[in-house]
């Protein structure tokens, strides 16, 4: 059990039970499936993680989504092609189902960004520029010196685009405003086989926060994954080993 102190109250989140009525899992990808990585290229398939999902997928008749920041094309090749319904780009693009593709309309403005994050990165060893398209990550992991200046640039390129600044794991990222992961969970469970389902949500950080919140607005709920924090979670796992731990033992009963 985690006790998170804030103020004059105490917060306790326990695991997730395993057992659930009619649940659609909604599933970050890292820090959450796969673990963090100097680089996203270096976050590959593993077998358990594949095996995991095919079966959860299987066990729910299809009520599984992968919500990520990642393209769906990233999402793909991470999760062995194991899950059907994802959304990418933070809520910017969503493939259904049925394989029918939706992806928002990006600014021009967005090309600019992407320009000057690279003439930024080329002259500081260790930033990395992620261009998904509807979005682009400045990563400063191997070159956390570099933090200060690169949100300076950030922040300064939002307020002269209008795009939108998505927090991350040592990553400022610029986004087509419009959509999140919220926004995503929220039109899935409009959806089969997600409609007249209890939607769950396992995140990480603060972009996952917007998911949790839908969840729990429809009658469902998020689960952190990592260190105890403020959140709108009402659960909480350790680690991606936790995660997948628990997702194999997942079953629906009934209420």
């Amino acid at each position: 059990m985690t006790m998170l102190h804030a103020a004059d109250q105490t917060i306790e989140l326990e695991p997730p039970p395993a057992q659930l009525v009619r649940p659609a899992l909604f599933l970050d990808m890292d820090g959450v499936l796969a673990p963090l990585a100097p680089t996203p290229s270096q976050v590959g398939p593993v077998a358990r993680r594949t095996a995991v999902l095919e079966a959860l997928d299987q066990r729910l008749g299809g009520r599984m989504a992968i919500l990520s920041g990642r393209t769906l094309e990233e999402i793909d090749r991470i999760s062995g092609g194991a899950a059907r319904s994802a959304s990418g780009v933070h809520g910017l693009e969503r493939r259904r189902r049925d394989g029918e593709t939706e992806r928002a309309r990006v600014p021009e403005s967005l090309r600019n960004v992407v320009t000057a994050f690279e003439e930024f990165a080329r002259t500081r060893p260790g930033i990395l520029v992620e261009d998904k398209g509807a979005s682009v990550g400045l990563h400063y992991r191997q070159a956390p010196e570099s933090r200060e200046e690169a949100t300076a640039l950030a922040t300064r390129l939002a307020g002269e685009t209008g795009l939108m600044q998505q927090p991350g794991h040592m990553v400022l990222e610029l986004k087509t405003p419009g959509a999140d992961k919220g926004t995503a969970l929220t039109a899935f469970m409009t959806e089969p086989p997600f409609t007249g389902s209890v939607p769950i949500m396992l995140g990480d950080d603060l972009t996952d926060e917007f998911a949790f919140e839908a969840a729990t607005a429809l009658g469902g709920f998020g689960v952190l994954v990592g260190p105890a924090r403020q959140t709108a979670a009402r659960y909480r796992l350790d680690d991606v080993e936790a995660v997948l731990t628990w997702l194999e033992t997942v079953e629906e009963t009934k209420a």
